[in-house]
């Protein structure tokens, strides 16, 4: 289970921000080039219209000093900050052209990224005072993995995988090309590639997993009744992590099975965006 900061977030974020500007901007913002002098300044704040929890702040900055080099972005609050409607996020000052032409870019990114860590921290919320921890998944857009698991920290979350290439975790499709869920570990512990963690789909699977050896248990689609059962079974012998359906309705029941890890695809897979505005001030 891989629960370290990716290394390649400024990578990804630079990447991910050449292509959205080529997207939105194309060869030239035929709005601003053809209505706002060139000498034209712009102050603008950035504000919460909603209860949020602020992630990506910094890379709208990237962005508005992308398109516009000359622009000064002042940051109000941090990432992780969670504040109430109508928070001042940042101020923006610079040519009024080149920020206009900027403007969505940076907030797509960060109503995106915010409506992440606002989603994850309701969850963490909900289980506080239970002892478990809520992981992410790998249930995110395509080229914006480690943004969306830099918005789960920022909300409370734990990441889980970063990838296919970090940590083992072995499936029913897994399992079924190898034969036995007994192999699939056994093949896993002679390959040496650190910790194993298992997905059981039964309490029968639960007891081959702890005697083929593994060093996690993922109860999945289980019953809080199952799940009870699955945690006496293992004993504390290895960790184990709950995962499949969970709702803000239901995570609070399945933490005090005693699961150590709840995993939960939601918050990267089908957050809603946070509402944040820009708007042209006489002053900041």
């Amino acid at each position: 289970m891989s629960l370290l900061s990716p290394p390649d977030l400024q990578t990804e974020i630079s990447h991910l921000i050449d292509v959205a500007l080529a997207e939105d901007i194309g060869p030239g913002d035929l709005t601003s080039l053809s209505v706002i002098p060139k000498d034209l300044r712009f102050t603008g704040v950035m504000a919460a219209r909603q209860v949020m929890v602020v992630a990506g702040l910094g890379f709208a900055g990237e962005i508005f000093s992308r398109v516009s080099p000359s622009s000064s972005f002042h940051p109000d609050v941090l990432d992780g900050d969670e504040v109430a409607a109508g928070t001042r996020l940042a101020w923006i000052e610079g040519p009024a052209a080149e920020l206009l032409s900027a403007e969505r870019t940076a907030l797509n990114l960060l109503q995106h990224l915010s409506g992440i860590a606002t989603a994850t921290r309701r969850y963490v919320t909900a289980i506080e005072g239970t002892g478990a921890t809520l992981l992410d998944t790998r249930k995110t857009i395509p080229g914006l993995r480690q943004a969306a698991k830099y918005a789960t920290r920022m909300g409370g979350a734990r990441n889980h995988r970063m990838g296919l290439y970090d940590s083992v975790l072995i499936k029913d499709n897994h399992i079924a090309v190898c034969g036995c869920l007994a192999e699939a570990v056994r093949r896993a512990k002679s390959a040496k590639v650190g910790l194993v963690e298992v997905e059981c789909d039964t309490l029968g699977q639960v007891g081959e997993a702890l005697a083929a050896g593994a060093d996690i248990i993922l109860l999945d689609n289980m019953t809080t009744d199952q799940l009870r059962q699955a945690v006496a079974m293992i004993g504390g012998k290895v960790k184990t992590e709950a995962s499949g359906g969970v709702t803000l309705d239901t995570i609070r029941a399945i933490a005090e099975t005693g699961v150590d890890y709840i995993s939960v695809g939601r918050l990267t897979q089908s957050a809603a965006a946070i509402d944040i505005g820009l708007d042209w001030t006489a002053s900041r």
